[in-house]
């Protein structure tokens, strides 16, 4: 469980990261933290929890509705400028890449 979740963590970061510093005013520490939580919480909601009992398209979905809600929310408690396209964006960008790691979770043997 810990290489799919270190995947999950460099996976969000590699795409949340440069996107929320390229439309928000974030920092890169502020940034990081919000990665490496939003992928804490996906991945037991979305990895552990959803993909178990459905499917790579449910889980996705799951995950992109999470991660928009969790986007919006840090980007209000920040007072980040993050309008509802750049936050389309990056969820749009996350759903992609969710949709091939959820397969590749499916692929790997259960440990």
């Amino acid at each position: 469980m810990a290489s799919k979740l270190i995947i999950k963590l460099i996976l969000n970061g590699v795409i949340v990261v440069p996107l929320l510093l390229t439309f928000t005013e974030a920092n890169i520490t502020s940034a990081l933290l919000t990665a490496v939580l939003l992928s804490l919480v996906a991945f037991v909601i979305g990895d552990q929890l959803i993909l178990r009992v459905s499917n790579n398209t449910i889980a996705t979905i799951c995950d992109a509705a999470l991660a928009f809600v969790f986007l919006r929310f840090a980007a209000y408690a920040a007072d980040w400028s993050l309008s509802t396209g750049e936050l389309l964006i990056i969820v749009l960008v996350l759903g992609l890449v969710e949709a091939m790691y959820h397969r590749m979770l499916r692929e790997l043997p259960a440990r």
